[in-house]
């Protein structure tokens, strides 16, 4: 493990070779001064004359790194340097690990703004909720490129599309099934909302105080957003086993546990997520007792909803048509093609794709561009 991490996992390489004092005026001084002059004229250029419009940030301050909590900047770079490692290897998206020392969101915010120029899109990553959802909302508003949390996003997009594929498997419809969301964190809440965008219409989600709904009053805006468009439509009150009763479908993201008389008192042929790592909240032994489709977010077994099935493809697509956002269509987009990579192969064990299914980039990358001139956001 240590051995693979000596020295960090990414490097910069040029694109240009420098064999000669020719090659060495065009690349620096004096050639690239006229390049800077264009670009100077006409900031446009810069989508085809630097690195930029193929380039990520990513944004951190450590304090929810994978299933470690506050770790802090300097702990979280692994992290990120592993993710800009998948960005290239699965999307051929360039990327920058940026861990900042601070955890105001403010600072945060004005930080990334500042250093925005630099890159075509922002992923945030790894920042504790409920700040996240502020600095994710702000800024969308005062930056056009794409802005991405990809611990909301990049979960949702793929149990999304996962679901879908139960829900098929299954027998069920969208519209009509029952879903337990455990945990309203950054990633709950994003669950929570494709779904809703998805066409599933009963929803209740829970933290650890249970169902979130409106007639609490110890709920963030956020949560109380969420509540108004989940549970209070359908009455849904009180606790993980008051809800759980005759559901079809659980998906934790809480890293809680579950009890076994909880689960067992799910619908018929339920679909469970337990997407905890490294322990599910439900472990996939008590699960297959009483659950047709189980998936984690482990890779020891089968249907992982593993990010990376999402964000590198979204990005790639977003950058081929210069896109302005990430909207809600085009991750719903992202999950649809997803889904439809299984195909006649779905199976209980095969809900969704393999990660080295090599036409996964592909497949999310049209579909997100598609999406993008759909919804409007697309400059080319």
């Amino acid at each position: 493990m240590f051995d693979l991490h000596v020295g960090g996992k990414m490097e910069t390489v040029s694109t240009v070779a420098l064999n000669g004092l020719d090659e060495l005026s065009l690349a620096y001084t004096p050639g690239v001064a006229r390049v800077c002059e264009a670009i100077a004229a006409d900031p446009s250029m810069t989508q085809h004359y630097t690195w930029v419009p193929n380039t990520v940030a990513i944004v951190t301050d450590g304090t929810a790194v994978l299933g470690l909590g506050d770790i802090g900047p300097a702990a979280a770079m692994p992290v990120m340097e592993g993710k800009a490692v998948l960005f290239k290897q699965f999307g051929g998206v360039d990327a920058v690990p940026i861990c900042l020392d601070t955890t105001d969101v403010e600072e945060i915010i004005e930080t990334v703004v500042r250093l925005a120029p630099s890159f075509g899109g922002i992923n945030l990553e790894d920042i504790s909720a409920p700040r996240c959802f502020e600095v994710e909302a702000r800024l969308k508003e005062r930056l056009d490129i794409p802005v991405f949390h990809d611990d909301q996003h990049g979960t949702a997009v793929v149990a999304l599309a996962a679901l879908t594929n139960s829900l098929r498997l299954t027998g069920r419809d969208a519209a009509t099934a029952r879903v337990v969301v455990q945990g309203a964190g950054a990633a709950g809440v994003a669950v929570a909302r494709i779904l809703l965008e998805a066409g599933v219409r009963d929803v209740a989600v829970l933290d650890r105080q249970g169902v979130l709904s409106s007639d609490r009053s110890d709920l963030t805006e956020v949560k109380a957003a969420l509540a108004r468009d989940t549970a209070d439509h359908f009455g849904r009150r009180g606790s993980l086993a008051d809800v759980m009763a005759g559901a079809d479908v659980y998906i934790g993201v809480s890293g809680g546990q579950v009890p076994e008389e909880i689960v067992a008192s799910m619908a018929d042929e339920a679909i469970i997520f337990g997407l905890a790592n490294p322990t599910p909240e439900v472990h996939p032994d008590l699960a297959h007792r009483y659950a047709r489709v189980v998936a984690t977010g482990r890779s020891d077994f089968p249907n992982q909803i593993n990010n990376v099935l999402a964000f590198p493809g979204i990005f790639r697509g977003a950058f081929d048509v210069h896109a302005t956002a990430i909207t809600e269509g085009m991750k719903v987009a992202a999950a649809t093609a997803l889904a439809e990579l299984v195909g006649d192969d779905l199976r209980e064990d095969l809900v969704i794709p393999s990660p080295f299914d090599p036409r996964v980039p592909g497949a999310v990358r049209e579909a997100v561009s598609a999406a993008a001139r759909a919804d409007g956001v697309a400059r080319r």
